[in-house]
């Protein structure tokens, strides 16, 4: 038998310049779509969707993936508008997939693109091939596909965008062979429009509107998807007419109302517990916009307090489905607001519940090096009323909440997941999204010594974008609250609990921001001052002493 003679195809010179291609019809649908501003980290199976890139795109350029897709997270948010990502390959996905998780806990709609071999490789699975394409993002993206032909890369982008935007939205992959672009295109793409928001059904709002007339002493627990809806006035609205305490739900990745308002009542602890002694005296439970609820640490008790009932109202089915107690209405949070501001009179017999109490003062003189609360309370000095803020400093979270209180909506952004590394590029995407949009608002980003390190490639992309961001640096040379976790856990001599030797001043000048180290009030009101009045990023790095605090603050019985 004669062994057939084997032959390798010569490159494709590319299609006819009179061919309407799968890479024009794409780059049509991105601009009808409003996706002209691509964040990406490219690689070699990327460079054919990005050749002849049009002067009417933007491409924002991460040094690493994970910042890359924190980077279109916080611009996401900040524009309330789905993005586009290109990562590269499966490589390029494993290196993103811890900020990807956070996007989808975040609910951010972002549009994940990554590149794949040619087809006519793939069966042979060569270096960088993107192996089971749609099972590596799992479970942390709403949907994951590969087209099946060349052709069907617009329509698939089309999906992708319907399915990230319709809530609960939430980022979405596909995978997209690099010899797909220049193949001949099925004609324009069919754009459609899709909803954002679903309202709460009418009969079952009427019923939860009923319970909460009837409650003797309510409390309101307010969530993410409050200020992610526009529902920030509506929120303050209906907890005037209700008359009752309002809470954030526990570790809230943002604001939903303002934190000065007398009606305020801080935010629930962390645990089971903790957090039904924190309730306790209040017969009904609304939860609005929130899950039921986001614990961390294990500390034993009642999920609610005795005699007490829990409402929700949430977008996403699935944190309806894992509440462990109460009753469930999906909807949008603005729109189920709305509805109970219309369903529920406003209460005389109640009285205003007390105002919370005010912090004890600072230290005269100061500690040296300062706490984290003092260092805070300086920068708060400058701070201005527009300045939106950015919270990845774990250990000290609390005391960045308390400095800066949230007075305004769309202002505060944190990680709904607990992993670090995103904070710092995603005040890099919402800085871009001030620039972009002509808004303007400063962005000050409180990250820790050690988050700083998952993603300080970020700098880079600030300095090159010259964004306003100011990036705050507590340096305590230790992981804080994992120290915070071994005594709450009794788990002593753990190792490698401190960081010391990180000089983060030199390396935020190594990458093109302006830096400086500062060690008292007034050092770190002067370099604030400055970083207000420049023109690209600057990083202040506070020495900050270490303190011994419970993870979970004890509440009396």
């Amino acid at each position: 038998m004669r062994e057939a003679k084997k032959k390798i195809a010569e490159p494709s010179t590319g299609p006819s310049p009179d061919i309407q291609t799968v890479h024009d019809t794409t780059y049509n649908l991105l601009r009808r779509l409003g996706l002209t501003t691509i964040f990406g980290n490219l690689g070699s199976t990327e460079q054919p969707f990005l050749k002849n890139f049009p002067e009417d795109f933007q491409y924002v350029l991460g040094l690493q993936e994970a910042s890359v897709v924190a980077m279109a997270d916080g611009f996401s948010q900040a524009t309330n508008k789905p993005v586009l990502v290109n990562l590269h390959t499966s490589a390029g996905t494993g290196n993103g997939m811890g900020n990807i998780m956070t996007a989808y806990q975040n609910k951010t709609p972002l549009i994940i693109t990554a590149g794949q071999q040619t087809r006519k490789m793939i069966v042979v699975e060569p270096m960088l091939t993107n192996r089971d394409e749609t099972m590596l993002p799992r479970p942390w993206v709403k949907w994951a596909y590969q087209p099946v032909r060349a052709q069907d890369v617009p329509a698939a982008i089309m999906r992708a965008y319907a399915m990230a935007l319709q809530p609960p939205s939430g980022p979405v992959y596909v995978s997209i062979p690099l010899d797909d672009w220049d193949q001949p295109a099925l004609g324009d793409a069919v754009v459609r429009t899709v909803s954002s928001r679903y309202a709460p059904d009418p009969d079952r709002i009427s019923l939860f509107a009923e319970r909460i007339r009837k409650s003797k002493n309510p409390a309101l627990v307010y969530g993410p998807e409050i200020d992610r809806s526009g529902g920030w006035d509506a929120g303050v609205k209906f907890a005037e007419q209700l008359r009752a305490p309002v809470f954030f739900s526990p570790l809230p990745d943002r604001a939903p109302f303002p934190q000065t308002h007398p009606q305020f009542r801080g935010a629930l602890p962390m645990a089971i517990g903790p957090l039904s002694k924190r309730l306790r005296g209040h017969d009904l439970i609304i939860v609005i916009g929130a899950q039921v609820f986001r614990y961390y640490p294990y500390v034993e008790g009642d999920y609610l307090p005795p005699g007490a009932d829990l409402l929700q109202i949430v977008s996403d089915p699935a944190d309806a489905g894992a509440a462990a107690v109460g009753d469930s209405l999906l909807g949008d949070a603005k729109l189920a607001l709305e509805a109970l501001i219309q369903l529920v009179p406003k209460s005389k017999a109640r009285s205003l519940p007390a105002p919370l109490r005010v912090a004890s003062k600072l230290p005269s003189p100061p500690n040296d090096p300062l706490t984290a609360r003092e260092a805070f309370a300086a920068l708060s000095e400058l701070r201005p009323d527009n300045a939106i803020l950015v919270n990845e400093s774990a250990s000290n979270a609390e005391d960045v909440i308390r400095s800066w209180p949230t007075v305004q909506q769309e202002s505060y952004f944190s990680f709904a997941s607990g992993g670090l590394g995103w904070g710092a590029p995603a005040a890099v995407g919402i800085a871009l999204a001030q620039k972009k949009t002509g808004r303007g608002r400063p962005v000050v980003a409180f990250i820790g010594d050690g988050s700083l390190q998952y993603s300080i490639q970020c700098l880079y992309s600030a300095a090159q974008l010259k964004l306003k961001v100011i990036f705050i640096i507590p340096w305590n040379q230790e992981y804080g609250i994992l120290k915070e976790f071994a005594a709450l856990e009794n788990t002593p001599n753990v190792p490698a609990l401190d960081i010391p030797g990180l000089d983060i001043v030199s390396a935020a000048k190594g990458f093109g921001c302006a830096s400086v180290l500062t060690k008292t009030k007034e050092e770190i009101k002067k370099a604030f001052g400055a970083a207000l009045s420049a023109d690209g990023p600057t990083v202040i790095v506070i020495p900050i002493a270490h303190e011994d605090r419970p993870l979970v603050p004890p509440i009396s019985d």
